[in-house]
């Protein structure tokens, strides 16, 4: 043999080898491309986790497990409930940041944790804008000012003329420094030009209390918590935080016929982790609009004044940074000062 056929004979084992090894190797990314299809066609294929980031109970919770079961039943596959309360909820809004995204751990935020502990939160230890991606709006309705009886004030305009005839003598609850009551209660006050003493608790239950002993003067808090205290007479309802009435509250005037541009509404929103594939952030959003048209949703919804929404990633991504900028602004400038 010349030298002239053992080089082809080189270089044909050579192509053939290199051919063959480039031939698995395609093969080998097909096969895994393609279980990475399936893998998300299959989705949900095991239980869904939607974390609360409150305690069980109230309004919001009840929000999440209503929308839960009937997102279960649409998937075909449990999505559980867990509530993690604690530290204004980012104990649970950093847990979900660094979860796998995957689509098979969510957090149904309120308002509160979505937007507001960005500002009033030193050591978030997540971004809140980079680490958790919107999904879909779910509900929302206003908050409402409420008194004890005692208050000598029929109305918000009333209650105006007492509060700047009392400087600093009538106070207001709130769930703690940086939630939307005491959001609600600082707007207030800038734009009635009263001086209303902020006593922050550490939940709805002790500001009751203290509200029904008339140790403090008023609070701010949701209809589905306070419609019963208002319809027995236990508290007096003054405003509600939005520019419409409630449906449950037809008599209760929006706070805006006596302060013209005033607006504080209550939120929540569903938000996946960071990186979680765009297919399954749709659909997800997609069965949350479905499930909020179910009649059983609208109606158990309706009753207590919340109005389901479901909205699409975009159209939460948008709301969720107007939200952003509006609620900065008053906690700037009523210098709510962040918390550790």
């Amino acid at each position: 043999m010349g030298i002239h056929d053992a080089m082809r004979g080189l270089l044909l084992r050579y192509f053939l080898r290199h051919s063959l090894g480039a031939l698995a190797l395609l093969a080998a990314l097909s096969g895994s491309l393609c279980t990475l299809a399936s893998a998300q066609e299959a989705w949900p294929n095991r239980p869904i986790k939607l974390v609360v980031p409150l305690t069980a109970g109230g309004g919001v919770d009840m929000m999440a497990r209503v929308t839960a079961q009937h997102l279960s039943d649409q998937l075909g596959q449990r999505v559980v409930v867990e509530n993690q309360g604690g530290a204004g909820g980012t104990i649970a809004a950093k847990m979900v940041a660094q979860s796998r995204p995957d689509g098979y751990t969510l957090i149904f935020q309120s308002v509160s944790s979505a937007v507001v502990n960005a500002y009033v939160y030193k050591n978030l230890q997540y971004d809140p804008i980079k680490d958790l991606i919107p999904v879909t709006l779910a509900g929302r309705f206003p908050l409402v000012l409420v008194a004890n009886p005692d208050v000598p004030a029929k109305n918000i305009g009333e209650l105006i003329q007492l509060l700047k005839a009392n400087p600093g003598k009538y106070s207001y609850g709130s769930s703690g420094v940086g939630t939307m009551p005491h959001l609600a209660g600082e707007l207030f006050k800038s734009m009635a030009g009263v001086d209303v003493v902020h006593v922050p608790y550490r939940g709805n239950s002790a500001i009751m209390a203290d509200l029904f002993a008339g140790r403090v003067a008023m609070m701010y808090d949701g209809p589905p918590t306070q419609l019963g205290n208002i319809q027995s007479g236990k508290v007096r309802a003054f405003a509600i935080t939005t520019a419409d009435r409630s449906p449950v509250l037809p008599d209760v005037a929006p706070m805006a016929d006596t302060l013209p541009g005033y607006a504080i509404q209550y939120w929540t929103a569903i938000f996946a982790p960071a990186g979680t594939p765009k297919e399954i952030v749709e659909r997800i959003a997609a069965e949350t609009n479905k499930a909020m048209k179910h009649p059983e949703v609208v109606r158990r919804f309706g009753e207590i004044g919340i109005v389901g929404v479901g909205s699409s990633p975009q159209e939460l991504d948008r709301y969720w940074r107007q939200q952003f900028d509006y609620l900065g602004k008053i906690v700037k400038d009523a210098n709510i000062k962040p918390v550790e």
